[in-house]
Formats: C-alpha cells, sequence, structure tokens
C-alpha cells in the first residue's frame, strides 16, 4: 500500500467517525465562497471605517474619527430617519397587499396553484432597472396618469407630488418588492393544518374571529419573514432614489454611495455603512421581539 492510500484510509476513518467533520466537507465549497464574497469584504469595510483619508493619501492609524462624524452631523441622522420611514411603509404597504393575494391562492385556489404563483411573480422576471423606468414614465410630469387626467378633464396641469419625492419611492419599492412578500406568506398559510381551522369553527368562531386567532398567529413566521427581506434591502437601495426620488428622496444609501464613489472618502463611507448594518439590525431584532410578543397577545 502506497502512502498516500494510506493517508485517505485514515482520512475517510476519520470522516467516518465524526458527522460534524463530515458535514463540515459536504458544506466547505459554499463556505468558502460565502467567506470570499462577504466576509472579507465585510471585515475590510470593518477596518477602513477605523482609518481616515486625505484626498487620496489613506491613513491606516487607528481613528473613531469617521464614527464622530457619523454620530454628530445630523444630516446623517435625518437621512437614517427618513430611510427608515420609507422602508418601514413600503414593508407596511407591500404585506399588506401580498397577504390576500397569497391568501387567495393558499386557500381558495384548488387546481394550478404552481401555475397562480407564476402568474403573480411573472411582473417581476423583468430586469429591476426596466422596472423602475416603468415606474418613472407612468408617475412623471407628462406620464400615463397625468396625460390620462388631463385628457378626462379631472385635472387642468399635471400633478407635482407624483414623481421626485418619498411618494415616488415608496410606490416603486413596494412594486418592485411585491413577489418577496407573497411568497414566504404564502408558504406558511399553506403549512397551516386544516383541521385547526375546522376545529375553530366547530368551537364557534366565525371567520374573522378564526383569521385572528388561528390563520393570523400561525402564517406571522412569513408574516416576518416577508418584512424582513423587504425592510433590510429596502433601506440600503440607492438606485430607486436616484431615479425616482430627486433631492426629497434622498436615503442614507446615497449618501454611502456618494462617499465611496464621488467624495472618495472609503473610510468615511464605511463608518455610515456599517453604522447602519448594525442599526437595520437592532430594528429588525426589535420588530422580531413586538411581531412575538404581538402574536401571543392575538392567541
Amino acid at each position: 500500500m502506497t502512502p498516500s492510500a494510506g493517508l485517505l484510509d485514515r482520512l475517510h476513518l476519520l470522516l467516518a467517525r465524526h458527522e460534524a467533520l463530515r458535514g463540515y466537507t459536504l458544506i466547505s465549497p459554499t463556505l468558502f465562497v460565502v467567506l470570499a464574497a462577504m466576509a472579507v469584504p465585510l471585515m475590510l469595510m470593518v477596518a477602513y471605517s477605523f482609518w481616515s483619508q486625505s484626498y487620496v493619501t489613506l491613513d491606516t492609524t487607528l481613528t473613531l474619527k469617521n464614527y464622530a462624524d457619523v454620530a454628530t452631523r445630523d444630516i446623517y441622522h435625518t437621512l437614517f430617519l427618513r430611510s427608515v420611514m420609507i422602508s418601514g411603509l413600503v414593508t407596511l404597504i407591500t404585506v399588506l397587499l401580498a397577504y390576500p393575494m397569497a391568501y387567495f391562492v393558499a386557500f381558495d385556489v384548488k387546481k394550478h396553484k404552481l401555475l397562480w404563483l407564476i402568474l403573480l411573480t411573472l411582473p417581476f422576471w423583468t430586469s429591476y432597472l426596466l422596472r423602475v423606468f416603468s415606474w418613472k414614465v407612468i408617475l412623471g410630469y407628462n406620464g400615463v396618469i397625468n396625460s390620462g387626467l388631463m385628457s378626462l378633464g379631472v385635472i387642468a396641469e399635471p400633478l407635482q407630488f407624483l414623481l421626485y419625492n418619498p411618494f415616488s419611492v415608496i410606490v416603486t419599492l413596494a412594486h418592485a418588492w411585491a413577489a418577496f412578500a407573497i411568497l414566504p406568506i404564502y408558504v406558511s398559510l399553506e403549512k397551516i393544518d386544516r383541521t385547526l381551522l375546522e376545529a375553530a369553527t366547530d368551537l364557534g368562531d366565525g371567520p374573522v374571529r378564526r383569521f385572528f386567532r388561528v390563520t393570523l398567529p400561525l402564517s406571522m413566521p412569513g408574516v416576518i419573514a416577508a418584512s424582513l427581506l423587504i425592510f433590510i434591502p429596502t433601506v440600503g437601495d440607492y438606485v430607486t432614489p436616484t431615479l425616482v426620488g430627486g433631492t426629497g428622496g434622498v436615503m442614507i444609501a446615497n449618501i454611502i454611495q456618494a462617499q465611496f464613489g464621488k467624495a472618495n472618502n472609503w473610510p468615511l463611507g464605511s463608518a455610515l455603512a456599517i453604522s447602519t448594518m448594525l442599526a437595520v439590525t437592532a430594528i429588525a431584532c426589535l420588530t422580531i421581539w413586538l411581531a412575538k410578543r404581538g402574536t401571543g397577545a392575538i392567541r
């Protein structure tokens, strides 16, 4: 037996004895990709946030100046609060609109559910930028809505509030992320044991009371998942505010992008990004805790 063959036999015996180690070998390629694509850039961003930069000169001396600027400048606070408000409204509107659609497919559709899901998500197969530009055309000064209302004589001049403000950002983001709310809620509703609904009916619960006592609490994991899938990415969205938001729809991600791009101040941009990530994580954890308490209160 060659030395290499003996080494392979010993390695095989070691993997056979340790199930956990064998599991890590199975996920090791994926784990490597995650570390290379996510963990390493994140660690670099953390390192940059403690450095400073003057024009093109990068000073690697550790400092908290960037975080002090983030904590003391009111413009960053205002933009972060605006971003949270816009993302919160987008999340609320999207979930409220997606829940009836998911409920209909889960409970009322008896055949061809896959076809219904495909039809619901079909508009989202197109490019994200194309959908954003479509809303820009719809909400524009000479867009579909204003042109239609003027041709019907409802308004004498185009409406100004439809575009380049937080309203247009909320509408565009709510449409762009709708599919990410429908699918998790549908999966959660589909998993509900129908005998529980029958038992609630036998015990005297009407449709409304049964919904709030049985269906809604049991579907909350899907609602929470949908909310997180929408809220977290939309806080960091800078494409939509840039295209349809105007000056009134600028969000914190636009400032972060400007620091990395036009301002060429990567340390300050990194500090802004890390601070935003930590704040969004805290808000998400608080939301999950409140949702679980609310679900318990409903029951």
